[in-house]
């Protein structure tokens, strides 16, 4: 594992400023920016848009180039910039501008550093990249549990005054936050790995030999659905919090609920591919994600509205986990980082894209709760068929 420790100490990191940024962005784009429903949804979507690009792009580029660990740590870095930039622009325009810039570099980041995970710790087993990888949900948690306690804290210290009917009128310290863990995890960039695999260079139009591994492609299909019906109603769930009467602080405990299983499920994810295998854990992954929506779309009790969320951590394991873990087995070792990076791009792009911007027009023209209605059962669905969908391998 000591090759797999800056990986770790990456992963924590990095998703700590996630933990600030996805649960948060949203609610701070919808009362403090005072952005409408489906302008949250359009500039929540152009982080997915600009994916489409960046995620092969770079990928291609980490491959062609034989220097997968350097070109994270660069991207990294430039997000870090992005993220700190969002909170000088203020209106739909400057922010949906200032996002989409953030967005060229940060989506690239998970995918990229998947494939390096992969590459570094192909001889350590099938154990070692969920116990690397869960570093990050640990970061995750730690950052949303411990952000309302830090806000309120700012906010208490440093008063806003002249905002009237925002819940948190100092939500924007968030970018500081997020741009300080981004910038620790570029440094931590700088020791991972850079031997092996990890220096395997790719030739031009290598990256077409994808569309002829048919796994690969019916993989694509699928996370492009499952993204589809689970990311919008993700993206935008503060908004529906929001609409039970909750705040910031229950978005937190909400989060800190979501993550409770989440953590040793990718500990304990070697076990289960060597068990169940990567399309397992992906269907229950993506089944699971449909339950939850459907529960929180009919269910108001609090308790079992706090109880379904649990199943978060089992979606997560089953699509970021299971998904990557089943690309690599298909796909040749020289194409690691574009193959991460078009499955990001087919789920969290173009899945994610047009969720995002049908859950804020159902928000708009529906209720908050039509999104998760219509995801869970198309979640469902899809996930029963994936036997059938996805070859055995």
């Amino acid at each position: 594992m000591r090759r797999g420790a800056p990986i770790a100490l990456f992963w924590l990191f990095y998703f700590a400023g996630l933990g600030v940024f996805f649960p948060y962005y949203s609610l701070y784009l919808r009362e403090n920016a005072g952005l409408s429903g489906i302008h949250v949804g359009m500039v929540m979507s152009v982080i997915p848009l600009v994916g489409l690009m960046a995620q092969p792009m770079w990928g291609n580029v980490a491959d062609r180039l034989g220097a997968r660990s350097t070109v994270l740590a660069f991207l990294t870095a430039a997000a870090a910039l992005g993220y700190y930039a969002i909170s000088f622009v203020s209106g739909f325009a400057g922010i949906l501008t200032a996002t989409a810039v953030m967005a060229l570099f940060a989506t690239a980041v998970i995918p990229l550093s998947v494939s390096v995970a992969l590459a570094a710790l192909d001889q350590s087993g099938p154990h070692a990249f969920g116990l690397t990888r869960v570093w990050g949900t640990v970061g995750y948690l730690i950052a949303v549990a411990s952000f309302p306690a830090l806000l309120d804290w700012w906010q208490s210290t440093y008063p806003v005054s002249g905002v009237e009917g925002v819940s948190e009128p100092g939500l924007s310290l968030m970018f500081a936050v997020i741009a300080g863990a981004s910038g620790a995890a570029a440094l931590v960039g700088l020791w991972l790995p850079r031997d092996g695999s990890l220096r395997v260079r790719a030739k031009r139009g290598d990256w077409r030999i994808l569309v002829a591994v048919r796994p690969a492609v019916a993989l694509f299909a699928v996370v492009f659905l499952s993204f589809l019906f689970l990311q919008g109603p993700m993206a935008l769930f503060p908004i529906l919090v929001r609409s039970r009467g909750g705040d910031i602080e229950t978005v937190g405990r909400l989060w800190v609920v979501m993550l409770m299983l989440e953590i040793p499920l990718i500990a304990a994810s070697g076990a289960g591919l060597d068990r169940l295998g990567a399309r397992a854990i992906l269907t229950i992954g993506v089944v699971c994600g449909g339950i939850r929506w459907l529960v929180c779309g009919l269910e108001t009790s609090t308790p079992i509205f706090y109880a379904v969320q649990v199943l978060h951590g089992v979606t997560v394991t089953g699509l970021m986990v299971g998904g990557p873990l089943y690309l690599d087995q298909v796909v040749p070792e020289k194409l690691r980082s574009t193959s991460q990076g078009m499955l990001a791009m087919c789920g969290i792009g173009a899945g994610g894209l047009i969720s995002n911007v049908l859950t804020g027009w159902l928000i708009d023209h529906a209720s908050p709760e039509m999104p998760y209605l219509l995801g869970g059962a198309g979640a469902v669905l899809l996930g029963l068929t994936l036997r059938w969908v996805l070859p055995k391998v």
